[in-house]
């Protein structure tokens, strides 16, 4: 089962550990990373050379920059081929459609389409062979086994069954792991409700969604005089969104379920996205290098930064063959660390996850600020009411920043002593982490609307001033 030198992989449909053992894999899971690494360099070698002759987009791509798969020799040398863009993506997928000029099996052999949503240009269209689909469900159900996910256990999914690949991923992984998959939903008007109801009659062990939805759950819960706890859910695993791995959301989540909270998730081009996760080593998310090769290289020059460093990662698939990304460019920041992690698996680890986008990054006045730092600091304030809003605008030549944030008091018109010691202290810790003033600005609970999916908490207005400005 652990031999994987034979390159498309097949697994064993019926093969499932003992209960009580910790690895999925024991030998790949735990081997020294330095043979660990060889045998990714022949899975590259094969995963580059079966692109090669099956997928034009990379055959021009490799002739423009003077590589061929002969060329790697090394991983060293692997960091010379040109990485692949989400925009290359989507050129190619409009110039070749549905599925791009880098779809390297029959179309006669995709079992399933998914795709991105389209919100910042054209959707992308995920073919996803048969085979593929098997070896997803493979990898999800192993990163599951690493967090505890047992056969038998209840696994509640409250995430959007669309396009979204989340969803159907970790039902895939469920199902594989033989656990009873509940594949919930979420996203219908109500829905937060039933919900609450059918996780107090079904007490699953398990939870998958985003944090902002499992708050959400939480709040609702709690609004209609229901304590979480009462769900009895053990395990809360999460995607789509960074907060996961944000301590004081962490927290929060985990106080409010009395669970434990496992962070995972890449991109849904690199499914299986399992291959970012979190194991009961709770060290930050391991990189299952032998499912996807990760790369956390340097922005510029897209090469690799050394352990402790911060970069952006670039995703390679070491298992599938029907869209294969080779050196994909994630535009998201992270850091990473040598292996091994407590649980005794030797890939590296991602201590603080995924915690922001390159182009997430806002400058104000000379400081870069990511918010994912903001979500820390005043998810983590006494009286802090579910959600808030970053607002950055420009007066004159200054630029303004104002977090809005919701607070539980029921009287702010009065603007008592609690309000105003919650928005000093909001003011004192922001700028204290950030290095510039912020205005903050306290709502009450409920002003923001909630989603069951990804959270969009960032408003940038300063486009609209650059352009009112070059109007005059």
């Amino acid at each position: 089962m652990e031999h994987w030198d034979h390159w498309p992989p097949a697994y064993d449909d019926e093969y499932l550990p003992d209960p009580g053992q910790p690895y999925w894999f024991p030998q790949r899971e735990t081997m020294d990373p330095e043979l660990r690494d060889a045998a990714i360099l022949r899975r590259i070698q094969s995963v580059m050379r079966y692109a090669a002759a099956h997928a034009p987009f990379y055959q021009r791509k490799w002739a423009a920059a003077g590589i061929s798969p002969e060329d790697i020799r090394s991983l060293d040398d692997f960091e010379h081929v040109p990485v692949v863009t989400k925009e290359e993506l989507r050129r190619a997928q409009a110039e070749r459609p549905p599925f791009g000029d880098y779809l390297c099996v029959p179309k006669s052999e995709v079992m399933r389409v998914h795709g991105t949503s389209g919100t910042t240009g054209r959707p992308t269209a995920f073919g996803v062979g048969r085979a593929d689909w098997r070896r997803i469900a493979e990898a999800h159900a192993r990163v599951m086994w690493g967090m505890g996910i047992r056969p038998g256990m209840r696994v509640f999914i409250g995430s959007v069954f669309s396009l979204y690949m989340g969803s159907w991923a970790t039902l895939a992984g469920a199902e594989r792991i033989r656990a009873q998959a509940f594949p919930f939903g979420a996203g219908v008007a109500g829905q937060t409700s039933r919900a609450v109801d059918w996780l107090l009659q079904m007490r699953p062990e398990a939870l998958y969604g985003t944090p902002s939805y499992a708050l959400r759950i939480a709040e609702v819960a709690e609004e209609r005089g229901i304590d979480p706890r009462e769900f009895g859910i053990q395990i809360l695993f999460f995607s789509g969104e960074p907060g996961a791995s944000i301590p004081s959301i962490r927290k929060k989540i985990e106080d409010a379920f009395g669970g434990r909270v496992f962070d995972s998730g890449s991109m849904a081009e690199m499914t299986p996205w399992g291959h970012l996760s979190e194991s009961t080593g709770h060290t930050g998310m391991l990189c299952w290098q032998d499912i996807v090769y990760t790369e956390v290289c340097d922005p510029a020059t897209k090469r690799r930064v050394p352990f402790g460093a911060e970069g952006s990662p670039v995703y390679t698939h070491l298992e599938r063959n029907s869209q294969p990304m080779i050196r994909l460019l994630s535009g998201d920041l992270t850091r990473w660390e040598a292996a091994p992690s407590p649980c005794g698996r030797t890939y590296p680890v991602l201590p603080n996850g995924i915690y922001g986008r390159i182009d997430d990054q806002f400058t104000v006045r000379g400081e870069n600020i990511y918010p994912s730092a903001i979500n820390d600091i005043i998810s983590n304030l006494a009286g802090y009411g579910g959600e808030h809003r970053i607002v950055v605008s420009r007066e004159d030549t200054m630029d303004r920043l104002v977090v809005q944030v919701e607070h539980f008091s029921s009287d702010l018109a009065g603007d008592g002593d609690g309000v105003s010691s919650f928005r000093q202290l909001a003011k004192d810790r922001l700028r204290a982490t950030l290095g510039v003033s912020t205005e903050v600005v306290v709502v009450p609970h409920n002003t923001f609307e909630r989603s069951d999916t990804k959270t969009h908490r960032v408003i940038d207005e300063r486009e609209l001033f650059r352009e009112i400005a070059g109007q005059q």
